[in-house]
């Protein structure tokens, strides 16, 4: 059986070499010109599995195999052509592994060494068929899909390209690695080729086709752009075709100008001192400091009066008394002193029976303690009595405060 497919091998192989001329044309121009060829060369071309024809009234046009073949290896950047057919492989490959293991189990190892040798094809195959797909998307978006010629076209052509990256990745997902292992086993060969070679290359593949699609998205959104400004033009071609005297208006002299002409920056709001900005502190003294300060005299309107006695009294003595709620926080604080016990000021304040209002009276306490000089604020404990806000964090209440001597 190896021999006779050694042989159809050499025999395919010699004709491909032998016609070549013939079928680089029919790859080039998509069909076979049969007058130029002679139809016993066509014949065993067509026995051979190169060539074919799809209805009797069709020319001489390459079988898809040899195309794909020739896409591949040329790197032909026409190339349309992407496998998404990746959950039928993945079938394949979990048939051809049950038979190896069955195989092995009953001790056939020529078999099991056949099918572990399709199914590394198999696997192989599925990984350059990744591959490949991967290019050929690179090499259209590097060449923004220069075989075709409009805009509208290149959109297409990035909506196809979009369609397939995402069949790609859905196909991708099918795949889980889980259950390789699981069907692999313990077998160091199903392994390597099921887990090991097919996770590399997907991971692989999965990440270049992330990018491919960032970089359609951006692709697609400057022939949006290009289409955009192409339509505006032909729009404006047009109307000139249909009105050769048009002449634009003098648009700055209308009062309710168009809006697509009223495009100016909006100009600088009045300047004025923004003194709530702290940078501009230094700035602001020293605009300060360099203003003249006039002093204008006011005439004497009286210098014209007589002089007038001045009557020498002796000065009264001035008193300065305290205001009753300062009083009142130090006599708080000698009754703390005198009985030695703190003492909150509520409670101070409902023993006394005092008329103030209760929150003037608690920051008054605080401010006469702040008051104190270091010596003296040494002698006392001011503690504060409340509850933290229950929405904002950070902010703490005080209902009361207690004074006491350390």
């Amino acid at each position: 059986m190896s021999q006779v497919l050694i042989q159809a091998g050499n025999r395919l192989l010699n004709a491909l070499g032998r016609h070549s001329e013939l079928i680089m044309q029919a790859y080039v121009n998509g069909s076979v010109k049969e007058a130029d060829h002679s139809r016993k060369v066509l014949e065993q071309l067509v026995q051979l599995g190169v060539l074919w024809r799809p209805d009797p009234q069709s020319p001489l046009r390459l079988k898809n195999a040899v195309r794909a073949l020739l896409e591949g290896s040329l790197q032909d950047d026409r190339s349309r052509t992407i496998n998404t057919n990746i959950t039928a492989s993945l079938a394949s490959l979990r048939t051809l592994a049950e038979h190896y293991k069955e195989s092995l189990h009953h001790n056939r190892f020529n078999e099991a060494h056949a099918h572990m040798g399709d199914l590394t094809e198999h696997v192989y195959q599925l990984t350059e068929s990744l591959t490949n797909s991967v290019r050929v998307l690179f090499g259209r978006i590097n060449n923004e899909f220069g075989y075709v010629s409009s805009v509208e076209a290149k959109i297409r052509e990035n909506e196809l390209a979009q369609g397939q990256v995402s069949d790609l990745l859905q196909q991708l997902e099918s795949f889980h690695f889980d259950e390789l292992s699981e069907l692999a086993g313990s077998n160091r060969e199903l392994r390597h080729l099921l887990v090991v070679a097919l996770q590399q290359s997907f991971s692989k593949a999965a990440q270049e086709l992330s990018v491919v699609q960032a970089r359609l998205l951006d692709l697609l959104g400057r022939f949006r752009e290009f289409q955009g400004r192409t339509r505006l033009l032909k729009g404006f071609l047009l109307h000139m075709e249909q009105q050769p005297d048009f002449t634009p208006g003098n648009y700055p002299a209308l009062s309710q100008v168009p809006v697509l002409f009223n495009q100016s920056a909006s100009l600088l709001a009045p300047a004025a001192a923004d003194v709530n900005q702290v940078e501009h502190e230094a700035d602001y003294q020293m605009i300060v400091s360099n203003l003249t300060d006039i002093h204008r005299r006011k005439p004497d309107e009286e210098s014209h009066k007589a002089a007038q006695e001045i009557e020498v009294a002796e000065q009264g003595s001035v008193s300065l008394e305290k205001d009753p709620i300062h009083q009142a926080v130090d006599d708080y604080f000698c009754d703390v002193i005198d009985s030695g016990q703190p003492k909150s000021a509520l409670e101070y304040f409902a023993e006394h029976a005092l008329d103030f209002d209760q929150e003037v009276w608690i920051y008054q306490v605080i401010g006469g303690y702040q008051s104190l000089d270091e010596n003296d604020k040494q002698f006392f404990a001011l503690d504060a009595a409340g509850q933290p806000d229950k929405t904002f964090t950070g902010n703490f209440y005080i209902n009361d405060v207690t004074l006491g001597l350390r």
